[in-house]
């Protein structure tokens, strides 16, 4: 077999502060593909800004530049796309991408800017036998793999309370939501209870984000979970947090400029720092190993670490916040709207 021909869409700007704005994530992406460069080539790019893509092909020696994704999509024949655009155009480019007969998607986070896109990019993705995932990429971090291995083995009892606190529920939230399920054997949630407050915009890639919130739901297998973001944050304390039954475990500690991982048995008077091998809750090297699962499962057949299936459940869970807001009530799941409450209650009028 040769090489996976693939092409990006949306190179960015690598010569800018990242933040809100952007963080050329097509670069990370194309330095992983670079390392597979026995089983990947990355063929063509497409970007409307012709700087950007002139920059992003100069570095990663593409021949083919685009203005226009679908024009890219007709004439390339590709295997794999990466999607690294602001998240309200994640679902029609993958759709598009899908029904050009790609092989395999992997979507920047988070899923779509909608519950019902979030559902119709896997539907159709999984209708046409196209692999879809979604850049997660957390689950390959050491801090969070160790984790998950204490907590498996046993080392704080079983498992009753996951929480996650930092940031907000929908850019941050959905990777360390997500890591709660990574923790949680992928169970999804049965319900879910929040209120949110919203005094100013807050925009990240183009997209609405609450400005605080408080979070409660139940899984399936009757763990709880609980989210904080914005000022309320330092209740949670950690990024990911997890309450067994007999003992703590943290992740990214708040207090001590995100300290990787600790744990606190019962017994213990003293937290103890666990050793990452030198890896932050950042990295290095997780979007490495999520190109390289990807391409491994396209390979393999197998189902990738992030795929579409897992990553809907944390992001139901975060539509399912705003929801409950707006209807000041708990909401049972499977989420019977496919909007975004939070956006539509800011163009209502209703919050803000």
């Amino acid at each position: 077999m040769g090489k996976y021909r693939v092409g990006v869409i949306g190179c960015g700007d690598n010569t800018k502060k990242k933040g809100p704005m952007g963080y050329a994530m097509a670069w990370a992406h194309a330095e992983a593909y670079e390392k597979l460069s026995e089983q990947c080539e990355i063929v063509a790019c497409a970007d409307i800004v012709e700087k950007n893509a002139r920059a992003f092909a100069d570095r990663f020696g593409v021949k083919n530049i685009y203005s226009d994704y679908k024009k890219m999509l007709a004439e390339e024949n590709l295997d794999i796309v990466s999607i690294c655009v602001w998240m309200a155009l994640h679902a029609q480019m993958t759709i598009d991408a899908a029904e050009a007969g790609v092989k395999a998607i992997h979507c920047e986070k988070p899923m779509a800017t909608t519950w019902g896109d979030a559902k119709r990019m896997a539907q159709v993705c999984n209708e046409l036998g196209v692999q879809l995932t979604f850049n997660h990429q957390r689950r390959f971090g050491a801090p969070f793999v160790i984790a998950k291995e204490m907590l498996k083995a046993g080392e704080i009892g079983e498992a009753q309370i996951l929480q996650y606190g930092c940031g907000n529920l929908f850019d941050t939230g959905t990777h360390f939501i997500d890591m709660l399920s990574f923790f949680n054997d992928e169970t999804p949630a049965k319900w879910v209870i929040a209120q949110i407050d919203y005094r100013k915009p807050n925009l990240v890639f183009g997209a609405d984000h609450e400005g605080q919130v408080w979070a409660a739901w139940e899984y399936e297998n009757g763990v709880m979970g609980m989210a904080a973001s914005g000022p309320g944050s330092p209740i949670i304390g950690a990024m990911d947090r997890i309450v067994g039954t007999k003992g703590v475990i943290e992740v990214g500690v708040s207090s001590m400029n995100k300290l990787p991982l600790r744990i606190k048995r019962d017994g213990q008077t003293e937290w103890e720092v666990i050793d990452t091998k030198g890896e932050s809750i950042h990295g290095p090297g997780f979007i490495d190993r999520a190109v390289a699962d990807i391409v491994d499962a396209l390979t393999t057949g197998r189902e990738s670490q992030l795929c579409a299936r897992r990553a809907l459940i944390a992001t139901e869970i975060i539509f399912a916040c705003w929801e409950s807001s707006r209807r000041r009530g708990r909401v049972d799941l499977p989420l019977d709207v496919d909007g975004n409450a939070l956006d539509e209650m800011i163009k209502a009028g209703q919050i803000g």
